[in-house]
């Protein structure tokens, strides 16, 4: 794994986009080439996000041959796309440390590079982001700097995409936006959009004569700001008459070019030039390809839009020795929920363009029709689940915990207030791994436990995630939110008949003596074994509580716990502000009780990424933090 990189005869002399600027335009299509054989190799060996940053290689090396990067802004939405940026803008050769604890970010970020604009792990900011830089660079009169937004047609789905649009039609801008039309997100893209962006058209030569005429308006005097809007209206009906449909943007009053080939590196940088100084609002189409360069890919982008190991001449994956491990818990829900809905034919599943992630595919292929796929949409999600349940059907509404934070409003207003019985299923729960800040799962508990009329809950074990979707689908349970890690569980024996819970009750792992430890969640199982060496070593008798139910909280077992114990851990995997040690302080402070405290858990900091082991020693997570707080901090 250690081998010498093969020599790329242009892209070993690129080192930032200034030495790109300096190859001659013929041969840009063999340093895209180069990078994106780069890719490949690179990714092959240190897995990462791959079909989209092959399907931008040549608008990648376009934007910075055009735009004189980092002093025009280029900001990127998703950064799934962005490897190329990373390995033109002085990491190629950090790039070998993607991802790793201490290398460099998953995802482009301004405290990484200068030429990294704005944070970019979650879909569909990048228009609001661009557009609020644009109008920066204008009242500070920076005239010459130029502002390019690259939004994919997934993340157009997003509702942050919308307002970011309507918001740039109605004010002085020069924004530009590129919309990289893949037909994908992660799973295909679904909705409207789709269908619309596949059959968009226009003319070059209507485009050309238009944006003539309007220089030469210019020079006459006779084109200022509030004749340039209503040129622009009068010129976008004439369009759509003319081409018998409505383009939507341009309904906007944003210019919009294309679509053009976007594996076409020199007609990208020829329109680039064309329309790069244009006045107003602008977005230009390219059609590109998922995966292109590399032919697995291409045929099969869902399952390549991230990768394990694999052999980059022939495309075969690396395989893992999976055979006596446990199940991910996004199988044990993928085929519990499937096993549930053949019991309860008002079950319907509600997922935000994680098919596959979450394993709600499985229910898919079961019932197609009672599957729903909504777009990187997760406000839309819970919210229609809500309607879904406001009108007698059973939703699990199954959203990755750090894309869930943006529907908050929809899960208290939508769902909540009406006690309406939606199942959020929150996956990737706690540290997530090597996708880092932006995607670890830290703030739920903490997030919602404030959330009138809510269930919270977390298993411990795959049997317990079992159970408690069984008992969130029963009458009269109301909105019901179970949280799960990504990765494996413990049990291989998993699959159990299923039984009913009591709400808000936990349980009692072992007796002890001398101090409780407080767990919830599958983190218990790490507690579970730091006790068990805790009491070995230092002779100590701990007595271990599975709380299981963050709200309505456990009240007997904690003024069991009070009343006996002098010295509590609580064990959390989310950040410990507001999160379950936060919950048993409160308790105790109510109640009149006063233990020493010792909260484990996520600090007040973003976590960087690294992989859960790595993190969660950082964090003293693991059994050996754990550990210590046992024996040494009490």
């Amino acid at each position: 794994m250690n081998e010498k990189l093969p020599l790329y005869n242009l892209l070993e002399q690129i080192n930032d986009p200034e030495d790109l600027r300096k190859i001659p335009i013929k041969q840009l299509p063999q340093v895209c080439k180069e990078l994106r054989n780069d890719i490949i190799k690179e990714v092959s060996r240190n897995p990462g996000h791959f079909g989209s940053s092959l399907g931008t290689v040549e608008l990648t090396v376009a934007l910075h041959y055009v735009f004189h990067t980092p002093q025009d802004l280029i900001v990127w939405d998703v950064g799934h796309q962005a490897y190329g940026h990373k390995i033109l803008t002085g990491r190629r050769e950090a790039f070998a440390t993607n991802r790793q604890f201490k290398g460099i970010r998953p995802f482009p970020s301004p405290e990484e590079s200068d030429y990294d604009t704005f944070a970019c792990g979650h879909a569909s900011n990048s228009i609001s982001a661009a557009l609020g830089m644009a109008v920066a660079a204008q009242l500070k009169g920076e005239q010459r700097k130029h502002v390019v937004a690259v939004i994919g047609d997934g993340s157009m789905s997003g509702g942050l995409a919308f307002e970011g649009l309507n918001n740039a039609s109605s004010m002085p801008n020069d924004l530009l936006i590129i919309l990289n039309d893949n037909n994908m997100s992660i799973d295909n893209s679904v909705g409207g959009m789709k269908h619309y962006l596949l059959n968009l058209t226009t003319t070059t030569s209507y485009n050309q004569l238009r944006y003539k005429a309007s220089i030469a308006m210019e020079k006459l005097g006779l084109l200022n700001d509030e004749r340039r809007k209503m040129f622009i209206r009068l010129g976008n009906s004439l369009k759509s008459i003319a081409a018998n449909q409505q383009n939507m943007f341009e309904g906007l009053n944003i210019r919009y070019f294309g679509p053009i080939d976007g594996h076409n590196v020199e007609e990208i940088i020829r329109v680039l030039n064309n329309i790069k100084d244009m006045k107003g609002p602008k977005l230009l189409h390219l059609h590109t390809k998922k995966g292109k360069g590399f032919k697995p890919a291409e045929e099969d982008p869902a399952f390549w839009h991230a990768t394990s190991k694999f052999n980059p001449e022939t495309g075969e994956r690396i395989p893992e020795d999976t055979a006596n491990l446990p199940p991910k818990y996004q199988d044990v829900f993928g085929e519990t929920l499937v096993e549930l809905a053949k019991q309860n034919d008002k079950i319907v599943g509600i997922t935000a363009a994680m098919l596959q992630g979450t394993s709600m595919n499985k229910l898919k292929e079961a019932f197609p029709e009672r599957t729903f796929d909504v777009g990187i949409a997760e406000g839309h999600a819970v919210t229609f689940s809500g309607g879904l349940a406001k009108e007698g059907m059973q939703p699990f509404c199954a959203i990755y915990s750090s894309f869930l934070q943006r529907a908050y409003d929809h899960i208290a207003h939508d769902v909540a207030f009406l006690k309406l019985p939606v199942v959020i299923c929150i996956d990737r729960a706690g540290i997530v791994g090597e996708d880092g800040p932006t995607h670890h799962g830290m703030l739920d508990m903490a997030a919602l436990r404030p959330i009138p009329n809510l269930t919270i809950s977390s298993p411990m074990n795959e049997m317990e995630l079992r159970n408690l979707m069984f008992t969130a689908q029963l009458p009269d349970k109301g909105p019901f939110v179970i949280r799960y890690p990504r990765g494996r569980g413990v049990n291989t024996n998993w699959h159990q008949p299923m039984e009913e819970l009591p709400i808000g009750k936990g349980r009692q792992l072992k007796d002890g003596s001398d101090m409780a430890v407080i767990t919830i969640g599958p983190i218990g199982n790490i507690a579970a074994d730091a006790i068990v060496k805790a009491e070995k070593d230092k002779g100590l008798s701990i007595a271990h509580y599975d709380l299981r139910f963050l709200k309505p909280i456990d009240t007997e077992m904690l003024d069991e716990i009070g009343k006996k114990f002098h010295h509590i851990v609580t064990v959390e995997d989310g950040i410990l502000k507001g999160g379950m040690g936060s919950a048993v302080l409160e308790f105790m402070a109510d109640q009149g009780y006063a233990p020493r405290v010792k909260r484990i858990g996520l600090p007040d900091s973003f976590i960087e990424h690294g992989t859960p082991d790595e993190l969660y020693h950082l964090c003293g997570m693991d059994e050996e933090g754990i550990y210590k707080a046992l024996t040494i901090d009490l």
